[in-house]
C-alpha cells in the first residue's frame, strides 16, 4: 500500500502510539491531548494530499531544508507550534512530538508492508521531508510567539512603576527594570551581581532569609520593609518573592515585585486612629478601650497580676456648659484629659468613654491601695479652677475604683463595679472617692 493510502486508512492507530508517547513527555501527562491529536491529524492528511501530488526537484530541494513556498493562511503545523508555546511546551517537548509522529508511521507502516518497492521508497523520503518541513513551521510558528511574549514582557517590565527585578540562588540581581535603579539611584548594570548585602541595606539579613525559605519550600512569600533611599523619607514597601521552577522541578531562581505602600499605610493608621480614638481629646474611646481592657484582663488571668480600673466623672461640667458653651465645654474636658492623663504612667489607659465620663486602667500594682492614691491625685487634679479663655470655671471629679479579680470575674463586670461606685462617690457629696463593696451591688 502507498504510504498516502496507508496514513488516510489507519491514521487512528497512528494518533493513539503517538498518545502513548505524549504521557512520557512531563507536561503532556496532564495537558488536554484532544487539541494536540486534531492538529496531529490535519498534518498527517495534508502530508498525505501532498504524497498523491507530483514533485519537482526544486520543490524537494526547498522541503529538505525545511522550507515551501506558496503558503498564505496558516498550516497545521504552525498552529501546533502555537499551541505548545501556549500550554508551556519546551522545544525538545516539540521537536520529539514530531520524532515520535515520524516513528509512528514508519513503524506501522512498515510493519504493514515488509516490502518496500521503489514507488515506496520514494514515498518515504518524501515523508521524511514533510516532517522537516512541519517541524520548521512548527518551530518558527513558537518561536515567532516566544519572541512576541519577550518583547511584551521587557515592555512591561520596563514601565512598570512597581520594581521588578530577578535574583539567582545566591540572592545576586540577575536583572533590574528601571524603577528598581531610579529608587536605588544606581544604572542596572551597577546593580546587577551585587546583593542586597553589597549594597548595604539593613533590611538584606531577613529578606535572603527568607529568599532561602522560598527556594526550599517553591511558595511565593509577601512580606514588608521600611527603608530611606536616599534622597528620601523612610518609606514602607511590601514585596512579593516567586520561585521560577525549571523543568527538573528545581528552583532556577527568584523574581521579586517590590512596591511603595507609604500612603497606602498612612491612610490605614489614619484610618485606625479615627475608629479608636477620641477627636476631641486624643484620648482612646470606649471601642479602643473594651479592647484594651479585655487584653488586660485576659493577661491578668494568665500571669495572676490584678488589673484596676478607675471610672470618673465631672461633676458640674454641664453647668459650665450650658453657662460658657459647648466651645468651652469642649476645652474644658480637652484640659480635664491631660490633667487625668499626667496621674498616670504611659503603660497605663486613660479613655473617654464619652461625654464627660473617663475610665483608667492600672496594671502592675500590687495592693489595691495604690489604686486609691492614683485616684485621689485624679481628684486633687480636677478641683483646681480651668483657665477657659478670659473665664475661670470649676468642677470636680468623682471616682469609683475597683479591682479584678477580687471585685469582677470579666471585662463586663468590671466596668459595671465601677460605675455602681461612681455613682456612690456622686451621691455622698461628689468630688470623692469611692472603692467597689459587694454592699454597693445591692
Amino acid at each position: 500500500m502507498r504510504l498516502a493510502g496507508f496514513i488516510r486508512t489507519d491514521i487512528e492507530e497512528i494518533l493513539k502510539q503517538w498518545d502513548d508517547f505524549a504521557l512520557t513527555i512531563r507536561i503532556g501527562q496532564t495537558w488536554d491531548k484532544s487539541g494536540a491529536r486534531d492538529h496531529a491529524r490535519e498534518m498527517l492528511l495534508v502530508i498525505a494530499k501532498d504524497l498523491d501530488c507530483t514533485q519537482t526537484d526544486r520543490e524537494q530541494c526547498d522541503k529538505s531544508k525545511g522550507l515551501e513556498a506558496g503558503q498564505t493562511k496558516e498550516t497545521p503545523a504552525e498552529s501546533h507550534g502555537l499551541s505548545r508555546e501556549q500550554a508551556g511546551f519546551g522545544i525538545n517537548d516539540v521537536i520529539s512530538e514530531f520524532r515520535a509522529l515520524r516513528a509512528s508511521v514508519i513503524s506501522l507502516w512498515t510493519k504493514a508492508n515488509p516490502t518496500i518497492e521503489d514507488g515506496e521508497v520514494e514515498d518515504l523520503i518524501r515523508f521524511n521531508e514533510a516532517i522537516d518541513q512541519a517541524v520548521s513551521e512548527s518551530m518558527l510558528s513558537y518561536a515567532d510567539k516566544k519572541e512576541m511574549q519577550t518583547r511584551l514582557f521587557e515592555t512591561i517590565l520596563s514601565v512598570s512603576p512597581d520594581q521588578l527585578y530577578i535574583l539567582d540562588l545566591d540572592c545576586r540581581f540577575m536583572f533590574v527594570n528601571k524603577a528598581t535603579g531610579y529608587l536605588y539611584g544606581m544604572r542596572a548594570d551597577e546593580i546587577v551581581g551585587k546583593t542586597y548585602s553589597d549594597l548595604n541595606f539593613p533590611f538584606a539579613a531577613d529578606v535572603q532569609q527568607h529568599l532561602r525559605e522560598v527556594v526550599k519550600t517553591k511558595k511565593i512569600f509577601h512580606g514588608e520593609f521600611a527603608h530611606a533611599f536616599a534622597p528620601g523619607p523612610l518609606r514602607t514597601f511590601e514585596y512579593i518573592l516567586a520561585p521560577v521552577v525549571g523543568e527538573n522541578g528545581k528552583v532556577e531562581s527568584i523574581v521579586v515585585i517590590s512596591r511603595d505602600i507609604s500612603e497606602r499605610k498612612a491612610a490605614e493608621e489614619e484610618s485606625w486612629h479615627d475608629a479608636n480614638f477620641d477627636l476631641l481629646t486624643g484620648l482612646p474611646n470606649r471601642r479602643l478601650f473594651n479592647n484594651r481592657l479585655e487584653h488586660d484582663v485576659k493577661h491578668a488571668q494568665r500571669t495572676g497580676q490584678p488589673v484596676g480600673l478607675l471610672f470618673i466623672d465631672l461633676d458640674n461640667f454641664k453647668e459650665v456648659n450650658d453657662s460658657l458653651g459647648h466651645s468651652a465645654g469642649d476645652a474644658l474636658l480637652q484640659q480635664a484629659a491631660a490633667r487625668i492623663n499626667s496621674c498616670v504612667r504611659s503603660t497605663d489607659t486613660v479613655a473617654r468613654l464619652g461625654g464627660d465620663e473617663f475610665t483608667v486602667i492600672l496594671t502592675e500594682f500590687n495592693e489595691a491601695s495604690q489604686l486609691g492614691v492614683v485616684a485621689k491625685k485624679i481628684v486633687d487634679v480636677l478641683e483646681k479652677p480651668f483657665q477657659i479663655d478670659e473665664s475661670i470655671a470649676r468642677v470636680s471629679g468623682s471616682v469609683g475604683v475597683t479591682c479584678f479579680p477580687q471585685d469582677a470575674d470579666s471585662p463586663e463586670n468590671l466596668v459595671r463595679n465601677a460605675d455602681h461606685a461612681m455613682y456612690i462617690a456622686k451621691r455622698s457629696g461628689r468630688n470623692q472617692v469611692r472603692f467597689f463593696t459587694p454592699q454597693i451591688k445591692q
